[in-house]
């Protein structure tokens, strides 16, 4: 039997969802980071089986948003619940429950869809301290099955995924089994490069950032891909911050960028950086749409 279906991935942020993801794919396509609200937008990655096809949602961390930028992010989370046909819900065993736990468990109950509950980070946690966790989190919502994971290591990712195949319906296969994301390149591009502005730049300079791909051109005789990308951010400081002294820090964060972008993409790659200010535009609702963040 022939199973398939999409599985969105929700929790608070930072708990581990994208490197969750990363590990059920075998592929690096959602950037991570230990800062907060890493993933702006869902992002979609397609698991391929003999018996099946998974297209799992990787959605911003749902929270108490404050800012039209946040705001958006949490809708963009919530929204997918009632697209899916399965929900994981995850925690961290580490950190235990947490108020925005309250919100998000609010929105499962109006899905109306089975979610599992996936307890992240156990390798950070001796065995016994799981278990009042676990009586917690049963009392306050029904879950269809609570799965210990280690995304980071990789532990008790096989068994989730066994009990993903069971929750799913029969179905048909909705991509091709050569695809592992319909995100487009120019997308990704983009992710590589704010991903390692978050991972070198410090305080609010990764929260007041936004990466476009203004060109994207394949020379496929030269295994060639040359890509230009503007960073935008919201102050004239910030941007001496990312350029840093004599672009010591624009080069290092397109340098990372590059050798990240040449092992996705299997091709030589030439990256030109620019920075722009758009003064407040995580509060402006025009610049928000411009960036893709906006409905």
């Amino acid at each position: 039997m022939f199973k398939s279906g999409f599985i969105a991935i929700a929790g608070r942020p930072n708990v581990g969802k994208s490197t969750l993801l990363n590990a059920i794919l075998g592929e690096k396509i959602a950037i991570t980071s230990s800062k907060p609200q890493t993933t702006r937008n869902r992002i979609t990655g397609i698991l391929n089986a003999d018996d099946g096809q998974f297209i799992f949602l990787d959605t911003p961390g749902i929270h108490r948003a404050k800012t039209p930028l946040n705001r958006y992010m949490v809708k963009a989370a919530t929204s997918t619940f009632s697209e899916v046909d399965l929900i994981l819900f995850l925690i961290e065993a580490d950190r235990g429950h947490d108020s925005d736990d309250g919100l998000i468990i609010e929105s499962l109950r109006e899905a109306g869809v089975p979610v599992f509950l996936v307890i992240n980070k156990i390798d950070l946690v001796a065995k016994p301290t799981l278990l009042p966790l676990i009586d917690r989190f049963r009392g306050l919502y029904e879950f269809r099955e609570i799965v210990p994971v280690s995304a980071a290591r990789g532990d008790g990712v096989d068994r989730l995924l066994e009990l993903i195949r069971e929750a799913l319906p029969e179905g048909p296969k909705f991509f091709p089994d050569d695809m592992f994301t319909d995100n487009s390149e120019r997308f990704i591009a983009a992710e590589i490069v704010r991903e390692k502005i978050l991972l070198l730049t410090r305080k609010e300079i990764p929260f007041a950032t936004a990466v476009t791909v203004d060109s994207f051109k394949e020379d496929e005789e030269k295994n060639l891909i040359r890509i230009a990308a503007t960073i935008t951010v919201e102050k004239d400081s910030q941007k001496g911050i990312l350029i840093g002294k004599g672009g010591k820090m624009l080069k290092e964060i397109g340098t990372q960028a590059r050798l990240e972008m040449e092992k996705f993409f299997a091709a030589k790659i030439f990256l030109e950086l620019f920075v722009r200010v758009r003064k407040d535009w995580t509060k402006d609702a025009k610049w928000l749409k411009e960036f893709g963040y906006g409905d």
